[in-house]
């Protein structure tokens, strides 16, 4: 048994003292690293002004990052539809499509992804109806990037045809991604390939992937349903650094929990100094967080995976690496994040043997 396929899910992560351009470069070394070991797939998140994450715009991540590969698929996990307009979205993965021919990938989210003001700021028209509409715009987005394009009728009888790029020769896969039963119930409708944001919610996960299979509509796009799930991982060549890790991650998600002001992800030795500063609560709310992810050795974390992917039925893995850094790791780098990439291939390769 070799396990489930891999793929990687990345929110490009800012540490303390590194500057954007240090993370973003960080990023792109990881995708080449995922590339070289055979993932299957890498895409990147859409956050807005948050300290910890460089991942705002996934269209220009993913074309950085497709420049440098030849093989890997590239997309987003995933653009929150909310936020932009459809045209726009079909003309830059159209595009993306254009320069990696048949390795883009459109993943497509509902919620906004951030506050009200950011997301006042990325749509000045305001998002409460474009959130309704989502189903409509999924819609638009798969007809304008086809090579036929999209048709608008005029109540006058005439057409004006739109298309995403003047002379496309494919089309991105588009995902629908979601964290409820929304998402898996429109995927299901429309014939689309469905991805379970486990990382984000571990709840719902049974019921959404039993939604989507059990009224799933075959379509032109796909004959059957085609899901996979998003997993937080961590490895390590032992479970104590493992562990340690986790550490910063566990403490932006107590952070956010508890309404405190968020800052760039800790390194491991700040974030053991100042444990004092999550007692209690805090301690909760990490303890809540770190049960929902894979965190161990190579060994450890590859025998979890296959047994999840079993569990639930799906032969494909995202990981999301949220190994966190010491401070003697170089910033344009990330040596936490490349070994689970690197260990968990390894160890997924002697459970074939």
């Amino acid at each position: 048994m070799t396990g489930p396929a891999l793929s990687v899910l990345d929110l490009v992560p800012v540490r303390t003292g590194q500057t954007s351009s240090e993370a973003i470069a960080s990023s792109l070394h990881l995708v080449s690293r995922a590339e070289e070991l055979g993932y299957r797939r890498y895409w990147f998140a859409e956050h807005h002004n948050m300290p910890a994450v460089a991942s705002t715009t996934p269209p220009v991540l993913a074309a950085a990052a497709a420049a440098r590969t030849e093989r890997i698929r590239i997309g987003s996990g995933g653009v929150m539809l909310p936020n932009h307009s459809p045209l726009v979205v079909a003309e830059q993965f159209a595009a993306l499509e254009a320069l990696a021919p048949g390795r883009i990938d459109l993943g497509i989210g509902r919620a906004p992804g951030s506050d009200p003001v950011i997301t006042q700021l990325l749509r000045q028209s305001g998002t409460t109806s474009d959130v309704e509409r989502f189903p409509e715009h999924v819609r638009d987005i798969l007809n304008l990037v086809s090579p036929d394009g999209a048709a608008l009728r005029f109540t006058s009888g005439g057409t004006y045809d739109v298309h995403a790029t003047p002379a496309a020769t494919g089309a991105p896969e588009v995902w629908l991604l979601g964290s409820s039963d929304y998402s898996a119930q429109l995927a299901a409708a429309r014939g689309l390939p469905y991805v379970f944001a486990n990382h984000f919610s571990g709840q719902g996960l049974e019921r959404a992937l039993e939604v989507y299979r059990t009224q799933f509509q075959p379509s032109e796009h796909l004959d059957a349903p085609r899901t996979f799930l998003t997993m937080n991982v961590i490895a390590a060549p032992t479970r104590e650094e493992a562990e340690e890790r986790s550490l910063p991650n566990q403490r932006m998600m107590a952070r956010l929990r508890m309404n405190k002001p968020l800052v760039a992800n800790e390194t491991v030795e700040h974030a053991k100094a100042t444990a004092d500063e999550f007692a209690g609560m805090g301690e909760t709310i990490m303890a809540a967080a770190r049960a929902t992810w894979i965190v161990g050795t190579g060994d450890e974390v590859a025998g979890e995976l296959q047994s999840l992917a079993v569990r639930h039925d799906v032969d494909e893995v995202m990981i999301s690496p949220i190994a966190g850094a010491y401070e003697s790791e170089p910033l344009e780098t990330s040596p936490g994040r490349v070994q689970t990439l690197e260990l968990v291939h390894a160890a997924r390769g002697a459970l074939a043997v």
